[in-house]
């Protein structure tokens, strides 16, 4: 029998929390109604009919962001990794500022980000399905204009 090294251990562990996590995140999007693209559309149609619902939703999330990183962030390093792994560029520069832009146009033309679209392909519509596509396309796009 093969021995399991302390690397592979700690690799496995992660690999289920960030499988658990995932999960979790997956049935709070499904919960709030993140993955219905008419009610993403509906709060972000601010000058029209405005749907406020997800307010709650998003303050939620920015709440317990806000109190859990005092805490997480106290520690000397991650339950399970080695180093937290924060970024460290810290300039807002043209790229950032029309990523950011990009992503919110396509939001609102859409209805969805990437973690919404991959939940709502549970329900079997063609919307999160022609997203992802794009989103794939995009992204392979952008990294061949990168490279260059």
């Amino acid at each position: 029998m093969e021995k399991v090294s302390i690397q592979q251990t700690l690799t496995l562990k992660q690999n289920l929390v960030a499988l658990s996590s995932g999960l979790l995140f997956g049935l709070g999007l499904g919960l709030s109604q993140m993955i219905d693209r008419e009610r993403i559309l509906g709060f972000l149609d601010i000058t029209g009919n405005w749907d406020p619902a997800l307010l709650f939703v998003l303050g939620g999330a920015v709440g317990v962001t806000v109190i859990a990183f005092r805490f997480v962030l106290r520690l000397p390093y991650p339950i399970f990794a080695t180093a937290f792994r924060l970024p460290t560029y810290k300039e807002v520069d043209l790229p950032l500022v029309l990523g950011a832009a990009i992503f919110g146009i396509g939001w609102g033309i859409a209805g969805y980000c990437p973690g919404p679209a991959i939940v709502a392909l549970i329900l079997k519509s063609w919307s999160p399905m022609i997203f992802l596509a794009a989103f794939v396309a995009g992204s392979l796009t952008s990294q061949l204009i990168n490279r260059k």
